[in-house]
């Protein structure tokens, strides 16, 4: 009887874990890839960061590399991109964007933040300026996912 009850809770504790660890698959992990010389790059990370987001910076000598190898289209290149559950997310789009991204799972490749936008996350000073939020697919399809 006791080692029952002992088996028991052992397979109590593991369920507990299990779940756990099933919850923590719905934050998956941005992996940034940067110049290590960027800072605001580092200020985008900081702002994933303050919005719940779990980041895992990676700085590369050739980032221009990791645009061609993820296939962000040239038209909406910024200074970093970074990869979360399987989509693109190029230069300084906003933490709000990427949460309604993986909520709604879109058909879509990627979001970029093309160029580098006063007033966009890791841009911030004075003289906001209004930007886009670009949704682009494998085709390089392009198509606009929010305004700010």
């Amino acid at each position: 009887m006791r080692r029952a009850i002992l088996t028991m809770s052992g397979c109590l504790v593991v369920a507990v874990i299990a779940v756990g660890a099933a919850r923590g698959q719905e934050k998956p992990v941005v992996e940034v890839y940067k110049s290590s010389t960027c800072g605001c790059c580092s200020k985008w990370v900081a702002h994933l960061e303050e919005h719940g987001f779990t980041v895992k910076a990676v700085d590369v000598p050739n980032i221009n590399r990791v645009k061609e190898i993820v296939g962000v289209p040239e038209g909406v290149t910024s200074c970093h991109t970074a990869i979360v559950d399987g989509y693109v997310i190029e230069g300084h789009v906003p933490a709000e964007d990427v949460r309604r991204l993986l909520a709604n799972r879109p058909p879509i490749a990627g979001l970029a933040v093309p160029g580098m936008p006063f007033g966009s996350p890791g841009m911030e000073g004075p003289n906001p300026e209004p930007y886009d939020v670009i949704g682009f697919d494998e085709d390089g399809e392009l198509t606009r996912f929010a305004s700010h």
